[in-house]
Parts: structure tokens; C-alpha cells; sequence
């Protein structure tokens, strides 16, 4: 099986794409960690263009990517504890960078966020706050609530990842036959236009009957809509990773799902213009859950479409990308939100500082991977193997990095 490198370069662009958003939260009205005081709706609608599906697209290629991996680890299982090294290595891989990081590096937002947000604001200093942080403290509140401590903040996909991966694992192991019936099965529903209209039914629907009850939280126990949405991507991906016939439904339908991406994208952006300050019609809340469905899945297939129509080959930035997009990603919000807040005294004009806060961020995030991958001890606290392992040379795309 050759290796696909359309999807590597999509994990590779989405993470990215993941960047500009959480700048561009600095900017917009929606409540994040910190806030410019030039914050304004002006850049609501373009953020609105990724905002109902890079990170269901993040899912599902990352269940592609399990289904090569689990397929090298169905190769080796008649080997002792084969089964069992795929779910010691997937763990190893995401709970230490996920641990590292909530005692390390998401400190600081929340940090910045209580300096900035809290009544009267915060002037006892980081140490301080630290040891706050790690106890527990429950005193960290404004008008809309109390600021929970430990956190993962934006790392909250990776808990997602290993817990959806456990799942995934016990049912290969559970019922093999029953997943290798429903990637047969899915592989007839999903080879016409089904490709389009089976997913968007389910996440329209998922949408209408369940956003208005489950609260989005990231806090794993009580996100009920977001598991049904994130958990079936990355399960559908887990099933169609090896169906050819799916994959070439996903590029014959490419520019018809561009098409109702944007159009869709339109009326989202019309729906929320119009009834900024005034409560919607039942009907047309639910016209826009539906229609938030038909975007999130439609912008994912011209993704996918495009991304195997040109075939992207491998080349030596690929190659680099690949191994650094896990660290880069655990760095990125931290240091935009350090960089963002030490800004602002300097009052820049936002059409400036924007795009130099998406410089420093970048280049911050890409330094650090340099010192990361040749420390060693730091290898594996950000997800990469151990200085002197082997890459693997597998042809298989991997669900972070294997290098």
C-alpha cells in the first residue's frame, strides 16, 4: 500500500490552519483566554470559514491513520502482546506530551487569562499561581464562572484521541468482525453521491438534536455532542482508510461539495449577521444546524477531494513538517497568548500586529522543535521517539509521527 501523502500534507495544513485560528481568536468577540482591545466582529466571518470542521477533519484523518497503524498491529499479533503494544505505544505517545503539557505548558494561558479577566485582576505573580494551579484552587472567578484548574485548554484533543483510540481498540479487539462488516458495508453506502449525503444527515441531525442540550465543554465527561460528532469521524475515517471506492467517491465529488461548502458558508454568515441581537425562529435555528452539518461535512470532502486529486508527492519539507507538527501543536496557543498579552502595551494597529503575531507564533513554535527532537529526555514529553529509535518505514500514514 503506497503511503498517502495527500494526507499527510492535510494533517499537516489543518494544524497549521489551527495557528491562524487561535491568532485569530485574539481578535474576535468570542470569549478566549485573552483579548485584544481592538477585538470586533470584522473577522468573525472569515473565521467562520474553518471553524465547523477543521477539527472533525483533524479526527478523521487521525482515524485514517489508526487504521494503518492497527493494521500493522493486526500483522503482528500473533506475536506475544502484539494487540497490546499498539495501545501501550498509543498511550505513551499521548498521555505523556498530554500530562507534560497541563503541568508545563498550559499554565501560562491560564496565567495570562486570570491577569487579564479576573475582577480586579491578578497581582500575586506567576510562582504564585502555580501553586495555585496545581492545588486546585477554586477562587479564580469572574461573572461567567470559575476558572477550572488543572486544565488542558487546547490539549483537550489529545485526551479526545487516546480515549477515542481506547475505544476504537476495544472494538477491533471485541468484534473484528462486526468493523470489518461495517468498512465492507460502508464502503457500498459511501461510493456515490452517499459520500455527501450519508455524513451530512448524520452531523446535520447530530446538531439539531443534541446542540441545544450538551454544552460544549472539552472537558470529556460532559461533551456529549461533541463526542458524537468527533467520535464518528474518527471512526468513519477508521473505516474507510482502506476503501478505494470511497476515496474515489470523495474526488468525483470535490467541487460539488466546494460549491455547497461556501454556499453553505454564506448563509451561515447571513444567519448570524441577521440575528445578532435578536432570538431566531425555531425554524430557522434549526435550518442553520442543518445547515452547520452540510458545511462541516462538504468542506471535509473538498479537503480530501483536492488533496488526492493533485496527489501530493513526498518531498524533503514533508518529511520535516510531519515529525514537527505534534510539538509545534503543544507549543502554538501558549505562546500566542504569552506573545499576544506582552504586545499589547505597544498598542499596534491589529492589520500589524495580526500578522506578526502569527509570525512570532511560528517561529517560536519551529524554534522550539529544534530543541526539542535533539534533546533527547525532551523527545518524548512532546510525542516524538526516543533519540536513536529506528524510524519506521512503513508506507502508512501515522496518527501523529513516527520518526
Amino acid at each position: 500500500m503506497q503511503r498517502r501523502h495527500d494526507l499527510d500534507w492535510v494533517r499537516v495544513c489543518a494544524f497549521g490552519l489551527l495557528v491562524l485560528y487561535h491568532v485569530g481568536m485574539y481578535y474576535v468577540t468570542w470569549d478566549w483566554h485573552v483579548k485584544s482591545p481592538g477585538a470586533s466582529h470584522a473577522l468573525e466571518p472569515f473565521m467562520m470559514l474553518s471553524s465547523p470542521w477543521r477539527l472533525s477533519l483533524l479526527f478523521l484523518v487521525s482515524g485514517c491513520a489508526t487504521a494503518f497503524l492497527l493494521g500493522k498491529a493486526r500483522r503482528a499479533a500473533d506475536a506475544p502482546g502484539g494487540r497490546m503494544r499498539f495501545l501501550g505505544s498509543r498511550s505513551w505517545r499521548l498521555l505523556v506530551p498530554l500530562v507534560f503539557g497541563m503541568l508545563v505548558i498550559v499554565p501560562p494561558q491560564s496565567y495570562y487569562e486570570v491577569v487579564e479577566q479576573l475582577p480586579g485582576g491578578y497581582h500575586e505573580g506567576y510562582l504564585a499561581f502555580y501553586a495555585r494551579y496545581l492545588t486546585g484552587h477554586d477562587g479564580f472567578c469572574d461573572a461567567d464562572g470559575c476558572l477550572d484548574v488543572p486544565t488542558w485548554n487546547h490539549l483537550w484533543f489529545v485526551a479526545y484521541l487516546w480515549v477515542y483510540t481506547v475505544a476504537l481498540w476495544l472494538l477491533w479487539k471485541l468484534v473484528p468482525r462486526g468493523i470489518n462488516a461495517a468498512e465492507r458495508q460502508l464502503g457500498r453506502w459511501l461510493s456515490g453521491i452517499g459520500v455527501l449525503a450519508g455524513p451530512v444527515l448524520f452531523l446535520g441531525v447530530a446538531r439539531v438534536l443534541m446542540i441545544g442540550r450538551f454544552e460544549q465543554t472539552h472537558a470529556l465527561v460532559d461533551d456529549w455532542y461533541n463526542h458524537v460528532q468527533y467520535f464518528g469521524v474518527f471512526l468513519l475515517g477508521f473505516l474507510i482508510a482502506r476503501t478505494d471506492g470511497v476515496w474515489d467517491a470523495i474526488e468525483r465529488q470535490r467541487w460539488p461539495a466546494l460549491v455547497a461548502w461556501l454556499l453553505s458558508w454564506a448563509g451561515l454568515v447571513a444567519y448570524f449577521a441577521h440575528f445578532a441581537d435578536a432570538a431566531p425562529p425555531d425554524w430557522a435555528r434549526m435550518g442553520m444546524r442543518l445547515a452547520w452539518g452540510l458545511n462541516q461535512w462538504c468542506a471535509i470532502v473538498a479537503v480530501l477531494g483536492f488533496a488526492r486529486h493533485w496527489r501530493p508527492a513526498d518531498n524533503r519539507a514533508l518529511r520535516y513538517l510531519v515529525p514537527a507538527v505534534f510539538p509545534v501543536y503543544i507549543l502554538h496557543q501558549t505562546v500566542t497568548v504569552v506573545v499576544a498579552h506582552h504586545l499589547k502595551p505597544l498598542a499596534i494597529p491589529p492589520t500589524v500586529e495580526g500578522p506578526l503575531l502569527v509570525a512570532i507564533t511560528f517561529a517560536a513554535c519551529f524554534a522550539g522543535y529544534e530543541v526539542i527532537r535533539r534533546v533527547g529526555w525532551l523527545r518524548p514529553l512532546f510525542g516524538l521517539k526516543r533519540a536513536g529509535e529506528v524510524p519506521s518505514r512503513s508506507p502508512e500514514p501515522l496518527a501523529w509521527s513516527e520518526r
